[in-house]
């Protein structure tokens, strides 16, 4: 799905697609967080297939970061990170002011990451089943840039066996990547990224 869903937005001429891999290997999250930042990404889409013990769960869902300052104090406490937030150091005297810093530029990445979802989320209750109506929030590591819109998609349940073979289905992954591929659009027609400097 990831690489059905690079080759539709690398026909669009105002979206420049990354993957964080491109065959079937582990990628530490942070090292995708890493990637994302190093590309200058204004979003980081991860996309996944859910499981659960139970075959009967189904659907769709996206999630954003928590708001409960988890991420932040995460990211406070980490020594390398200290360069997050477009170079502002926060290892500084006042860590009021660190902080501050930090809470701001994590607020700002939630309410566009939750504004990306809510897009992404529409798009495909069009293609499945949605596990939960709205975008969920949660800690997931990748999701932890506090500079990177960032969004999980899990695409179905793969422990359903109905979902499972939409998953195997190459039109059904295209169905998932165009979906996506839509939802993400119709995020940045709204909320165009600021110009590099």
């Amino acid at each position: 799905i990831s690489r059905k869903l690079k080759a539709i937005l690398d026909g669009d001429a105002t979206v420049r697609p990354v993957l964080t891999r491109d065959d079937d290997y582990f990628v530490p999250l942070a090292t995708r967080v890493q990637k994302a930042r190093r590309a200058q990404a204004d979003l980081l889409v991860s996309i996944h297939a859910d499981a659960f013990r139970e075959p009967k769960a189904r659907g769709s869902s996206v999630f954003a970061l928590s708001e409960n300052g988890a991420a932040a104090r995460w990211l406070a406490q980490k020594e390398n990170d200290a360069d997050l937030i477009g170079g502002v150091n926060l290892d500084v005297r006042d860590p009021v002011l660190a902080r501050t810093l930090l809470d701001l530029s994590q607020a700002a990445q939630i309410n566009d990451s939750m504004k990306a979802g809510r897009h992404v989320l529409q798009e495909l209750a069009e293609v499945n089943a949605l596990h939960k109506r709205d975008v969920e929030q949660a800690g997931f590591a990748v999701l932890k840039a506090p500079d990177v819109p960032s969004i999980l998609i899990e695409t179905a349940f793969i422990s359903n066996p109905d979902e499972e073979l939409k998953l195997r289905d190459p039109r059904h992954q295209a169905r998932y990547a165009e979906s996506i591929a839509d939802g993400i659009k119709r995020y940045f027609s709204r909320n165009p990224p600021l110009a590099r400097g």
